[in-house]
């Protein structure tokens, strides 16, 4: 789980709400000419799963810095760092100063939407490894934030392995006809473009939860509010929870899951 003083989101919590969002999107899109195959449907969730997980990669203590050993360590450090820096560089006047860079620029829409689409430009230009990465990468962080405590209780090597093997199988399901390499954008050379909107809906979802808590989060940067550049979006502060609270654990990740099965009934047309 994630640590923040009672700020951010727990890691279950955000991959639960992430696979309810591309479940419901699937749902909305259902009765469209761009109806999601089921691989599409399944793959996406797993992917808004794990991508619901990596805004925090500016945290030491994430989910997300322990699932891949001294890798992805390392680049916590470099992303706290970078993103230290970002703030320092274009913060307003009523921004407050601070030492480290958790939920600043991983934070924001801006970028969600360079990370999908970097993930999107990979895929149709890196072919099939570059595919298998993408979706590796986010199947282990799936499992860490849907699968936490048996994750917890695996070794890393096994996790990772579920990872790859998932992926290998997933890859080879999607490439059979009909079954959505092509989903959404379906001109020669453009398989597997669709890949970074879970890849951005996770992100935003994840924002979206923090901005839940008592700190807020700041999507909009770097669109001013007033004097801030990175104003943290939120409600009332009558209206927020501390992460862990009652609220997260038996209201929310209750109704995630709930809302991700009726979106998926939905998205398949079983109702």
């Amino acid at each position: 789980m994630e640590l923040g003083a009672g700020s951010t989101m727990m890691g279950p919590a955000h991959s639960l709400s992430g696979a309810a969002a591309w479940l419901g999107v699937g749902a909305a899109v259902s009765a469209t000419d761009h109806a999601m195959p089921w691989p599409v449907l399944v793959v996406g969730a797993l992917i808004t799963a794990g991508a619901a997980l990596a805004p925090d990669l500016d945290h030491k203590s994430a989910t997300i810095s322990r699932s891949f050993g001294p890798v992805s360590r390392w680049l916590c450090e470099v992303v706290d760092t970078l993103s230290h820096a970002v703030y320092k560089a274009t913060r307003g006047s009523g921004d407050p100063r601070r030492n480290g860079g958790h939920r600043t620029l991983t934070h924001t829409w801006l970028w969600a939407v360079l990370v999908g689409a970097g993930a999107s430009l990979a895929a149709i230009t890196g072919g099939r490894w570059a595919v298998l990465g993408i979706l590796f990468v986010h199947l282990v962080l799936a499992v860490e934030g849907l699968l936490w405590r048996a994750a917890r209780m695996s070794s890393d090597v096994l996790v990772w392995l579920l990872g790859a093997t998932s992926a290998w199988i997933l890859a080879g399901v999607l490439d059979q006809p009909g079954n959505g390499s092509d989903w959404l954008f379906t001109a020669p050379g453009q398989e597997y473009l669709w890949l970074g909107l879970p890849i951005v809906l996770g992100a935003l979802v994840h924002d979206i939860g923090d901005a839940l808590t008592v700190s807020g989060c700041p999507i909009l940067w770097p669109i001013p509010v007033g004097r801030k550049r990175w104003y943290p979006i939120g409600p009332p502060k009558a209206m927020r929870f501390r992460a862990g609270s009652w609220v997260e654990l038996k209201v929310l990740m209750p109704v995630f899951m709930v809302l991700g099965g009726l979106g998926g009934a939905a998205a398949l047309n079983i109702f």
